[in-house]
């Protein structure tokens, strides 16, 4: 495959990329020629610029004279004025992974941010008076740390770092504004114990969750069996009245055909009518087992003499229970 100009297209590109890669690289050493070469005509002119949120410090014969504020300003370097350097006023932030020791024998990574800048008014001893301000601040943040973080079990660590982070703050704030910066803000963002001791803590919430979740479900099957005794309680409460008002209704019956029988056939005693009651609830007493599908085999005594003996025990059974009534 080939262009329009017959340039084969896996030659094409590679020249192109190279191409771009010089031109840019061409353009970059203009511009930074450009700002050396005005740097360099505005100090030899005797000028000098100042950018934004930033001050210069001028020296006259190698001597503090001023501070420079932001802004375009002769200085006649013929005359022994000259820019010994530059303090930028933006914040920034130190980044600070102490490694300590807790009350309970527990390792932990504390990180802590720092968010500090210099202050005009005193940019001269931020220049001149720290070396390394960076250096400078995480040797004080290791000192607050160690001291502070030990006193603490590793659940307190965790519930204080507001407190860990004011104790830095503070001790922060008393030293550093002697050299010219201000503490702008202190945070504790994160407080690493070891990676075993972590997965240790987990276990620990797991197994008391869990723990919760047994007393709970404990709880549950408590109040099921306490809710299905009271409704086998009222289950065998009503069929206990329900058996009872049956029981009524068969006495109330035999009494009443005992009364019509009598009347309406003259000469039988009650022990006759009670014998033909007995005999009749007999028979349907054997038609209902003989008629269920799942009744079992029932051996019982089977003729006259057996009726005469079931009718003879149920009126013992009731005239023993009308005695012992009496």
């Amino acid at each position: 495959m080939a262009t329009d100009e017959g340039i084969p297209q896996a030659e094409f590109f590679p020249s192109l990329s190279l191409s771009l890669s010089l031109s840019l690289s061409l353009i970059v050493s203009v511009v930074s020629s450009r700002v050396c070469f005005k740097q360099t005509m505005g100090q030899a002119l005797g000028c000098v610029q100042v950018d934004q949120s930033t001050v210069a410090i001028k020296e006259h014969f190698g001597r503090f004279a001023e501070v420079l504020e932001p802004g375009c300003h002769c200085l006649p370097w013929c005359l022994g004025y000259q820019v010994a350097g530059e303090l930028s006023l933006r914040v920034q932030q130190l980044d600070v992974r102490c490694e300590t020791k807790t009350k309970d024998n527990v390792f932990v990574n504390v990180v802590a941010s720092i968010q500090y800048r210099a202050v005009a008014d005193n940019a001269s001893d931020a220049f001149y008076k720290l070396s390394n301000t960076k250096g400078q601040i995480q040797a004080y943040v290791f000192d607050v740390i160690r001291a502070s973080v030990p006193k603490m079990e590793l659940d307190s660590a965790f519930e204080q770092k507001n407190d860990i982070a004011k104790a830095v703050e503070e001790e922060l704030e008393k030293a550093m504004s002697a050299y010219g910066y201000e503490i702008v803000q202190t945070l504790i963002v994160d407080i690493e114990p070891d990676i075993n001791v972590k997965r240790a803590m987990n276990e620990i919430n797991a197994a008391a969750r869990m723990r919760v979740a047994a007393n709970e479900k404990a709880e549950a099957e408590k109040i099921l069996q306490i809710k299905r005794a009271e409704g086998e309680a009222e289950s065998k409460y009503l069929s206990g009245l329900g058996i009872a008002r049956q029981r009524q209704a068969i006495v109330d019956g035999l009494r009443d055909s005992v009364l019509a029988f009598s009347e309406n056939v003259p000469g039988t005693t009650a022990k006759d009518i009670m014998d033909m009651v007995l005999v009749t609830q007999y028979f349907d007493t054997m038609k209902e087992i003989g008629a269920s599908s799942k009744s079992s085999a029932v051996f019982i005594p089977h003729g006259p003499g057996a009726v005469r003996d079931v009718a003879a025990q149920i009126r013992e059974g009731l005239l023993q229970a009308g005695s012992v009534q009496h």
